[in-house]
């Protein structure tokens, strides 16, 4: 976990020993949230699962959704949040779910839940994943350490490392993404590749295996719960090209999307979504794609200011980190923003 997490989580607790949720929330508390979700699946034991903390539980996004219910937030669709945030007279917060990546698991589990609960929803699909084609790196890179006992970067100075247990796959894994996160994507996605290739894996088996094909998105689609978002075409950091190729990225998932769904496609989430992944030349992107908004990964509830800034939306990550009553509140609460955003109540940044 990195400083910046152990900071947040910090806040978190000391959110929940003060209870200041309770006594707080008049002033971090914005008129609303947005909530990003990434997989929904059954609690996996396995002693090595890096991508677990973008999981939660079907038992935990139902709580979610009853604890919104419960702390009198409305569960709105986001083509909502337009008018809600130029609406100067709010009665109750609003929250938007909202789901990256398009993985097969939240039709199987979120989506039966989320129509228990009466509860409107974004995906924001990835069009390369949805045609089998895609390369969800991280995947790739969590299946591959956990088979092999030896790390070998053939390309990147012939670096080995041991990966016989989950300790040495672990700081194995931190040492690869050192190495190749913040360079080009291109030098990512070889290097993950051959990693696959030595474990004996089918690198194009498993963008099918873990992400929804059209026809599964089709029906999603069909319900009038559903909204299909973009997010990209390739799940490309758009800050790491140039502007015709990030600009490309952005406008045609929509056109793909469309085509595909025979339905307008009005918002985009940034892949990655961070202030290093996403800024604003990305943010001019997205307005003139003509989408109606765009979310960001950057954390924060939503307030008035926003209304401006409809393609630069914070929203507040649920995810397997914090699966807890208390930490739930405390985010619902925005108080954990003020110190992760050096006491900024609504943060906006280029």
């Amino acid at each position: 976990m990195s400083l910046r997490h152990h900071v947040f989580a910090a806040a978190l607790q000391t959110v929940a020993n003060l209870r200041a949720d309770r006594w707080l929330r008049e002033f971090a508390q914005g008129c609303g949230v947005i909530l990003m979700f990434h997989r929904v699946r059954p609690q996996r034991n396995e002693c090595f699962a890096p991508n677990r903390e973008l999981e939660i539980t079907p038992e935990f996004l139902d709580f979610v959704l009853t604890e919104l219910r419960r702390e009198g937030f409305e569960i709105v669709p986001l083509e909502a949040v337009p008018y809600r945030l130029r609406k100067h007279r709010v009665s109750r917060p609003f929250a938007v779910l909202t789901f990256d990546d398009g993985y097969r698991d939240v039709a199987e589990y979120a989506w039966p839940i989320l129509k228990r609960h009466d509860g409107a929803w974004t995906l924001f699909v990835t069009t390369e994943f949805a045609e089998g084609k895609g390369r969800p790196w991280w995947i790739e890179l969590e299946e591959a350490l956990t088979r092999l006992d030896r790390i070998i970067l053939r390309d990147e100075g012939n670096l080995r490392l041991p990966a016989r247990t989950a300790s040495e796959k672990q700081a194995g894994l931190i040492a690869v993404c050192e190495r190749l996160c913040a360079g080009p994507e291109e030098r990512l996605l070889a290097a993950t590749s051959d990693l696959a290739i030595q474990a004996g894996i089918d690198v194009g088996q498993v963008v099918r295996t873990h992400c929804l094909g059209w026809d599964e998105i089709r029906a999603l689609a069909s319900d009038c719960d559903v909204t299909i978002g973009a997010h990209g075409i390739s799940h490309s950091s758009l800050a790491k090209h140039d502007a015709s190729t990030a600009a490309r990225e952005i406008a045609e998932s929509r056109v793909l999307l469309e085509h595909r769904l025979g339905r307008s496609v009005d918002h985009f989430a940034y892949p990655f979504g961070g202030r290093f992944a996403a800024g604003a030349r990305e943010f001019r992107l997205a307005r003139h794609a003509g989408f109606a908004t765009a979310v960001t990964t950057r954390p924060g509830h939503l307030f008035p200011d926003h209304a401006d800034h409809l393609h630069a939306l914070p929203r507040v990550s649920i995810n397997g980190r914090f699966q807890s009553n208390s930490a739930l509140r405390a985010l619902l609460s925005g108080i954990p923003f003020l110190a992760l955003n050096r006491g900024r109540v609504a943060p906006i940044e280029a």
